[in-house]
């Protein structure tokens, strides 16, 4: 069994963050693990309080998973503070993974900030680099290539933009654009599209986190890095398709929609 590790902050109400990226995984037929970096206490409707944990404890997370366990895919959501982004490159640096996929993120569903605006200098610097593929949002792309997205050729010159940070790969997705749900993979020579329906509704919670951590789970399995978006892209969609109305707010994604649909006995054959 392929083994994946998340390195994100926790979603008590189960919708994004490591409790996505698990269900993911699971999901995906892989062993998921985790390294808590912050406990999020939030719901569908609004983000209470944030509570970091210790660098030191970052890294002893990660310390724990890679010196008993090989890792196939690593996938990197949220990292609050700049203290927090240098332990975990750090740990990068020193255990050289493969398959990072990170995810930027900088903002809850409802827009509460996630990510220390002054630690964008710190994610740029210390964690970018280490990327083989990065997943920013269109909002999360402006912030980091330093720039507004207005079309598609806009999200094809931020990618070149963010690409020259030092990632090997920059997917630049556009679900906060109008239109058809179109994602731009550039991988330093070509782009590639990949575009899927816009579906209508308010139950997105926890889309991106959902969506990279699809992405680290074909890659393990030993996708080729197109191969691994277009399997996330679907696996998404499906999941967005199905989505659950759950809570006040905006509802989570249906990571299980196939399981669900086929049952446990079916699903295993």
């Amino acid at each position: 069994m392929k083994k994946v590790l998340t390195i994100a902050g926790s979603d008590c109400s189960g919708g994004a963050g490591i409790q996505a990226d698990l269900k993911t995984f699971s999901a995906h037929g892989v062993f998921g693990m985790s390294v808590i970096v912050s406990v999020v206490a939030e719901n569908t409707s609004r983000v209470i309080d944030i509570q970091d944990v210790r660098p030191d404890m970052i890294e002893k997370q990660i310390d724990a998973v890679f010196e008993d366990i090989d890792v196939d895919a690593v996938k990197i959501g949220m990292l609050s503070q700049p203290d927090c982004m240098e332990a975990v490159a750090g740990k990068l640096k020193q255990y050289a993974p493969a398959n990072i996929v990170l995810d930027p993120v900088m903002y809850a569903k409802n827009g509460c900030p996630l990510m220390n605006p002054d630690a964008i200098d710190t994610l740029i610097e210390k964690v970018i680099p280490f990327a083989d593929l990065l997943t920013p949002n269109i909002p999360e792309a402006e912030k980091i290539a330093g720039m507004s997205i207005h079309n598609v050729e806009d999200m094809k010159k931020s990618a070149e933009a963010i690409y020259r940070m030092g990632c090997k790969n920059v997917l630049v997705k556009g679900g906060h654009a109008s239109g058809s749900a179109l994602d731009i993979l550039f991988d330093g020579e070509r782009f590639y599209t990949f575009d899927a329906e816009r579906i209508d509704t308010k139950n997105t919670h926890g889309t991106g986190c959902t969506y990279s951590a699809a992405i680290a789970s074909n890659l393990a399995l030993g996708c080729s890095l197109q191969e691994a978006v277009q399997r996330a892209k679907e696996y998404i969609t499906t999941a967005i398709r199905h989505s659950l109305s759950i809570g006040k707010g905006n509802g989570p994604t249906h990571h299980f929609y196939e399981l669900y649909k086929n049952g446990l006995m079916k699903g295993s054959e």
